[in-house]
């Protein structure tokens, strides 16, 4: 069993492309930048290293416990690591998908959502939390099929890996037959918006099929100045306050609500309340739609984006 994590070997790469990244920024979008979003990202980034060095190996232990009771045995072969990669794939569109559909899970993964910006720094905000939300019960099938833990682990990084160089818009589009099956800055520009169209669309790591697959792909539309971040905005660049407010949020709306919908508050879709005080993503998207129907029927495979949305 190889003891390998390929993030260590990444993270030269992440720190020069960041600094690309920001010189391409000073000439084409000076606003692409701040400083205090890009201080808080680094934080993020090292509280979520620290957590996981914390949890990652009680999980660890969890997963090779499960893994003697699996079905088969996947040799550490060419082909066992490339079913093991696209199947974690998949494992991961699941988990990103609750994550944003079941507030619990929000709850850790809007800490990746919080930045107004999008750049290669904002792929750095990683949960500080996400032991919390037990989203590594989806990583089990696998361990049952018969991938060793450690495999699942070394494919999980090279997904990290792959997620980190579409956090920019310096890209604009990659050849069609690219972003016909992968995961691109453009589709996860999508993904980061708040446009009403936008709006939980584009869960994929690295195989934007998943989406095609599951009916959750929506492209990026040329014209459509994308607004990042979260529908209600933090305003703020306290770290404390970014790791932990929709936490404090979940308590909060737990404790004023009536006994029937407490869990609720909890296990339903962000935004949603008992009394609709709130609105969910897809009550925005629908709301929209009723605004726009016209307009949007209308949209053409002309009016996709052919490169990066127009500057703000």
């Amino acid at each position: 069993m190889p003891d390998f994590n390929p993030t260590e070997y990444a993270v030269p790469g992440f720190v020069a492309l960041v600094l690309l990244e920001m010189l391409w920024a000073r000439r084409h979008r000076r606003d692409a930048y701040e400083a205090r979003d890009t201080l808080t990202s680094l934080a993020f980034g090292l509280g979520s290293t620290v957590s996981g060095l914390l949890f990652g190996g009680a999980f660890l232990a969890l997963f090779l416990w499960v893994w003697q009771f699996r079905l088969f045995d996947v040799p550490w072969s060419w082909w066992g690591f490339a079913l093991c990669f696209v199947l974690d794939d998949l494992k991961y569109y699941w988990v990103h998908r609750f994550g944003h559909r079941v507030r619990w899970f929000w709850a850790s993964h809007v800490n990746h959502h919080s930045s107004q910006h999008y750049n290669l720094s904002t792929a750095l905000r990683q949960s500080w939390t996400g032991f919390l939300t037990l989203g590594f019960v989806f990583a089990l099938p696998l361990v049952l099929l018969g991938f060793h833990p450690a495999m699942i682990a070394i494919c999980a990084g090279f997904n990290l890996i792959y997620q980190f160089w579409i956090h920019t818009e310096a890209i604009d589009r990659m050849p069609r037959w690219f972003e016909a099956v992968m995961n691109t800055p453009s589709h996860h520009r999508v993904h980061h918006a708040t446009n009403p169209r936008y709006l939980d669309r584009n869960y994929a790591g690295v195989f934007i099929v998943w989406d095609k697959l599951f009916g959750t792909f929506e492209p990026e539309v040329r014209g459509e100045k994308i607004r990042y971040g979260i529908v209600k905005q933090l305003g703020s660049f306290d770290l404390l306050w970014s790791v932990f407010h929709e936490w404090i949020g979940i308590a909060q709306d737990m404790w004023r609500a009536p006994w029937k919908h407490k869990l609720s508050y909890l296990l339903r879709e962000p935004g949603w309340t008992h009394d609709g005080s709130r609105e969910t993503s897809d009550q925005i998207r629908a709301a929209w739609r009723e605004r726009n129907g016209e307009r949007e029927n209308s949209v053409s495979s002309d009016n996709l984006v052919a490169g990066k949305p127009e500057a703000a």
